[in-house]
């Protein structure tokens, strides 16, 4: 599967040193700076997001539309980043609430994905924990937060192209093999 690209390398993104503000914060190695004034070394390292793989009992696929960038207006699956103090969980069970007042039970790991989410100029780099979420109910939904739209949609009407975030693309194509 293919790693996503961005044109600037991470750690060129960080001038100065997070902790004592020294602009001398220099390349250790491919995946950290340090500072020669504190001692500080900052190891760039992936955040965690994760996505909702919500199936109905007609196995369909519970889909989202994107309100806001990037890629607004394109087809996704609810989910998020995961909040500190957060395990990956209560994360996409929170996530799943907050965009489609949905009740998680409960959750299982199916994959994950690196990503590179685009937010106000700066590149995130992500690693997306696919999983699966079965729950209370399934027919009561609504969108809402950055969600535009939510609604199911049979796995042999997805196009991988309607998607506009890389990862979930891949994700859908994994998807489809699994339970399409």
């Amino acid at each position: 599967m293919e790693s996503p690209k961005s044109s600037l390398h991470p750690l060129e993104q960080f001038h100065f040193c997070p902790k004592c503000g020294s602009s001398k914060f220099e390349i250790r190695n491919a995946k950290a700076k340090t500072c020669p004034d504190c001692g500080f070394v900052y190891y760039f390292n992936p955040c965690s997001a994760t996505v909702a793989i919500i199936i109905n009992a007609a196995n369909e696929l519970l889909v989202t539309r994107r309100a806001k960038a990037p890629a607004q207006g394109t087809l996704d699956l609810p989910g998020g980043f995961v909040d500190p103090y957060e395990s990956a969980e209560m994360a996409v069970i929170r996530e799943v609430q907050e965009e489609t007042g949905l009740e998680v039970l409960e959750t299982e790991f199916l994959f994950s994905i690196p990503n590179i989410y685009p937010y106000c100029g700066f590149d995130v780099h992500t690693t997306d924990l696919f999983m699966r979420c079965h729950l209370k109910q399934y027919e009561h939904f609504y969108a809402a937060d950055d969600v535009a739209e939510s609604f199911f949609m049979p796995f042999d009407q997805l196009r991988v192209e309607d998607f506009g975030l890389t990862s979930i693309k891949q994700g859908i194509s994994k998807l489809k093999e699994m339970f399409g």
